[in-house]
């Protein structure tokens, strides 16, 4: 679908940036290469892989350079001064790192558990950013006849952007009742199962999932993983953190057909504390009793979806 005037001025005003960055590209019709080529006449260095990343969301400006090649880009693709930098929200966070990356929030402002979380994290060793970032994530989770939580299933196609990165931590947070020491993890594809750590009293369960392959700075790789869970009370409401921007996220519910639900709604939240805005009725598919939503370029915050039962 092209982009025109109209979608071009709302997505300056709503970010995300690489949204952004793709609907200007798109209105000015200038390719990549021919972009590159402006920005080296204003003496400014960048690489059409970088610019590529950029309007996918799969990397984000950060250094000195790659700012200065943003307030260029706002000349050469003539738009409103500051209108791309404004939604980079660049400051005090934007340190120089050997890859570029997104901002991120940090994991206690998004969820209730973080002690318990931040806890098992360290247990593990675990890095403060873990080295990735994601590009996409299709998760599909199964609600039970008797309205728990059975099952969910991801398949996360991330991006390193540090040298060494071998594995990733999956995190799973039962619903009221749950016994972490029951809920079964399985790694599907791509990657093997490592150490596992779980919280009763929270409900938290964090499974290291050891990649096939050390990657490599801005390496990408696909891998699925699972967690049989079953265990808790009735589930109503599946939501889902993100500490950093970029990437695509896909959620499927699937409800037992003895068990669906009056109403379904899509919901975004800044922080756990935060009124839920954005909200969407969802309509259940007729056959296969599933609704899903699909966000394009994830911002830090929460999404998710909550339901009546009755």
């Amino acid at each position: 679908m092209g982009h025109t005037e109209a979608d071009l001025a709302q997505v300056l005003h709503t970010g995300p940036f690489h949204l952004a960055l793709r609907a200007a590209l798109a209105v000015r019709g200038l390719p990549l290469h021919r972009v590159q080529h402006h920005l080296a006449h204003r003496g400014v260095k960048v690489g059409v892989t970088s610019l590529s990343y950029w309007q996918q969301g799969a990397r984000r400006p950060q250094r000195p350079e790659s700012l200065r090649a943003v307030r260029a880009l706002e000349e050469i693709l003539e738009l409103p001064g500051s209108s791309l930098i404004r939604l980079l929200d660049v400051g005090e966070n934007s340190g120089r790192s050997d890859v570029e990356r997104p901002a991120a929030r940090s994991y206690r402002s998004l969820l209730e558990v973080s002690d318990t979380v931040e806890r098992l994290l360290a247990d593990l060793e675990a890095p403060t950013d873990g080295g990735l970032h994601t590009v996409g994530h299709h998760e599909r989770v199964r609600i039970g006849a008797h309205r728990e939580l059975v099952a969910r299933e991801s398949q996360h196609v991330v991006r390193a952007h540090r040298d060494g990165i071998d594995r990733y931590l999956a995190i799973h947070h039962g619903d009221p009742g749950c016994d972490p020491a029951r809920v079964r993890v399985s790694a599907l594809e791509n990657c093997r199962m490592g150490r596992v750590r779980w919280e009763a009293e929270t409900g938290v369960v964090i499974a290291e999932l050891l990649f096939d392959a050390r990657l490599r700075a801005s390496d990408t790789y696909l891998f699925s993983y699972g967690f049989e869970d079953g265990t808790g009370g009735a589930s109503g409401e599946y939501v889902r953190g993100f500490t950093y921007a970029g990437g695509q996220y896909v959620l499927q519910l699937a409800f037992d057909d003895g068990a669906l639900p009056v109403r379904c709604r899509r919901f975004a939240q800044a922080t756990t504390g935060a009124p839920r805005g954005a909200r969407t009725d969802l309509t259940l598919s007729g056959r296969h009793r599933t609704v899903h939503l699909v966000e394009q370029g994830v911002r830090p915050g929460i999404l998710g979806i909550d339901w009546d039962w009755d």
